[in-house]
This record gives C-alpha cells, structure tokens and sequence, in this order.
C-alpha cells in the first residue's frame, strides 16, 4: 500500500503525519488489495466558517477508487471521520463482490 499524505496551506508536524500513517495501517484489515492512498489536509481560511479543517482520503483498489471528505475544528476529527466513512464504503464494496 502506497501512501501519499499532502497538505495544503499549513506545514504539518510531525505528530499529525505519524497519526494519519498509524490510521491509515489499519485500512489493511478491511481490504487487502489497496494500491494507494492519498491524504490532503487542507485549512481552509473561510472567516465565517468554524469548520476550517478539511481532510479528503482517496483510496485506490484494481478496477475502483474511493473518495472521502471531511471537515471540522481540529485535524485529527475531520480525518477520523473520513477514515469511519471510507471504511464504511470499503466494507459495503467488498460485500458486494462476495455476494
């Protein structure tokens, strides 16, 4: 599995990174022929919006991708909740499949 992690606007710590790779390790357990991920982490600079933290994951498997996006105050919640929403998508591809 091949990850790429991009941000955008901001310069991320080393802790934020570490974070999304240990994450994203898991991904393995729900479909084992992922090919490559990709993570933008994007601030988004909207004056009237609290909401100014935006993770999209897209996740590419032979013959599908997979494209989530999230936003909320801090990082780490707007990544966790595309991570539980991808997972849910892999989940429901991969039961097709078997059926």
């Amino acid at each position: 599995m091949n990850v790429n992690i991009q941000t955008v606007r901001f310069t991320p710590d080393v802790k934020l990174v570490d974070y999304v790779n240990k994450k994203l390790q898991k991904l393995n357990t729900f479909h084992d022929r992922i090919i490559k991920v990709d993570v933008f982490l994007k601030l988004d600079n909207v004056v009237h919006n609290i909401k100014d933290k935006i993770a999209e994951i897209r996740v590419q498997i032979p013959r599908y991708q997979f494209f989530v996006k999230a936003s909320s105050k801090s990082f780490e919640e707007s990544f966790d909740n595309a991570l539980e929403s991808l997972v849910n998508q892999v989940k429901r591809k991969k039961e097709k499949q078997a059926a």
